[in-house]
């Protein structure tokens, strides 16, 4: 497994994260079986949120975590918080973010996060209430670094001005179909594509320039949530491409995948969610390859993408 060091932020990290989403599906016993197979193939990081399955996912994780043989200073522990499906608001607010995070705590059953990250903008928020409730958390050692999930320059900036712990990580959808914090570079001054559109304001090159780890999430999607690319009827010449890589390298084509955005300079993680042991397994062999530069372009290509 590869591993990274996330600036001002844990070392010795896993290049590939396991996110938790779907974990309340699974028993406690599979629940911990998921979690040593994450740790067998060098996954050390586990990315929850309190939204997942309503707490659910970090009570599973918390109840399961025990009967891996694991100790609690081998894995690194994410949680985010600021989304409330249930009340339909986004809650950036100090008093929530100290009560999810003593939820969270709770639930997970241990005495601290590793990282706390603000899970989408609250369109209200007060940045010297975020501040607040950081400074609490971090003093009394219950949160040892921060981030945010889907935040932009302007947001990023407004709050480091006022929070004193440095923001470690961001959060981002990125896949070969989801490339749009890519695209507007190759496409720049371009009318004949909205792939040219700058939705983000140059988020990829902030994060890259103030040291914030970026995190891919649903790096095997396609749209928002429109399911996995992967052998998908839709997407036959990146299958192909996949699949004579995958030949070429002795992986599978999600692994592939994956390696595609590790391959990318700014040193990304790739968060997935799969529950299935083997085909964890088989991912996880994505940081033993390494994509030539050809290769990396004759993916994004067979994406759907052109050479302007």
């Amino acid at each position: 497994m590869k591993m990274i060091n996330i600036a001002n932020g844990p070392r010795n990290a896993s290049a590939i994260i396991l996110g938790c989403m779907r974990m309340p599906a699974l028993s406690v016993a599979d629940a911990a079986g998921i979690i040593r197979t994450a740790a067998e193939n060098g996954i050390n990081f586990f990315d929850h949120a309190t939204c997942y399955g309503n707490g659910e996912a970090e009570t599973r994780f918390g109840d399961a975590f025990p009967q891996t043989g694991l100790k609690r200073e081998d894995v690194i522990l994410q949680s985010k918080c600021g989304l409330h499906f249930d009340r339909k608001e986004f809650d950036w607010s100090r008093d929530d973010i100290l009560q999810s995070a003593e939820d969270s705590l709770r639930r997970l059953k241990t005495d601290y996060l590793d990282v706390l990250l603000l899970h989408r903008p609250d369109l209200l928020y007060d940045p010297e209430e975020v501040a607040e409730a950081f400074d609490i958390l971090y003093t009394e050692g219950k949160v040892r670094c921060f981030g945010v999930s889907n935040v932009t320059p302007g947001q990023l900036e407004l709050l480091n001005k006022y929070v004193k712990q440095p923001l470690v990580i961001n959060q981002l959808q990125f896949s070969l179909d989801q490339t749009q914090l890519i695209d507007p570079g190759l496409y720049l001054n371009n009318l004949t594509t909205d792939r040219s559109t700058d939705r983000d304001n140059g988020l990829l090159d902030y994060c890259r320039l103030h040291d914030i780890t970026v995190q891919a999430w649903s790096p095997l999607q396609f749209g928002m949530f429109g399911g996995c690319f992967i052998d998908h009827s839709d997407f036959p010449e990146l299958n192909g491409v996949l699949a004579e890589l995958g030949e070429k390298y002795g992986v599978s084509k999600a692994a592939v995948a994956i390696a595609w955005i590790l391959r990318h300079p700014a040193r990304m993680q790739a968060i997935v969610g799969t529950m299935n042991p083997q085909h964890l397994a088989d991912i996880c062999t994505a940081t033993d390859i390494r994509l030539t530069h050809q290769e990396w372009y004759k993916l994004y290509l067979a994406s759907g993408k052109f050479l302007p």
